[in-house]
């Protein structure tokens, strides 16, 4: 029972902040502004954006939980590390669509990136492998993103 309260906790927490973020993004990645950008080639429709985001959404909570339920004392990091990936995660659309800074967004997101592979190797450390596992969405889309954030940044 005390999972089920943390995942919910958690996954108001995260998608809330998505929510929060997205008042920035709309129209987002059907914004004139974003499609008259030089995108990747590899740059995914916008109903991925969405589907990539829920997925990791609900993988982020359910690793939240866990760590929660099974807290680990020796672990200073891994909480602090969390509300770092949170308002990282929060700032960047404003940052990009809001306000169309694209190379602070291409800091904020790798910023994003090393946050969340330095939560991997503290789960990994103090809680074992297997919840590492429910970051490795997150880690894959971050990696997709900064490409094309970064991409944006060199050929605009």
């Amino acid at each position: 029972m005390k999972f089920l309260k943390y995942f919910l906790l958690l996954l108001f927490i995260n998608f809330g902040g998505l929510a929060i973020g997205g008042l920035w993004t709309n129209p987002g990645t059907s914004s004139e502004w974003y499609s008259s950008l030089n995108q990747a080639p590899w740059t995914p429709d916008g109903w991925v954006f969405g589907f990539a985001w829920t997925l990791i959404g609900i993988t982020f909570s359910w690793w939240g939980a866990y760590v929660t339920k099974n807290v680990n004392h020796g672990d200073y990091e891994t909480p602090v590390l969390f509300i770092q990936s949170w308002i990282l995660n929060f700032i960047w659309n404003p940052i990009f669509f809001g306000l169309h800074w694209v190379k602070l967004a291409g800091v904020v997101i790798l910023a994003l990136l090393i946050t969340i592979i330095m939560i991997y190797k503290n789960t990994t450390k103090y809680y074992g492998w297997k919840p590492s596992l429910l970051l490795l969405p997150y880690i894959i889309w971050l990696v997709i993103a900064n490409t094309l954030n970064w991409y944006i940044i060199f050929n605009n």
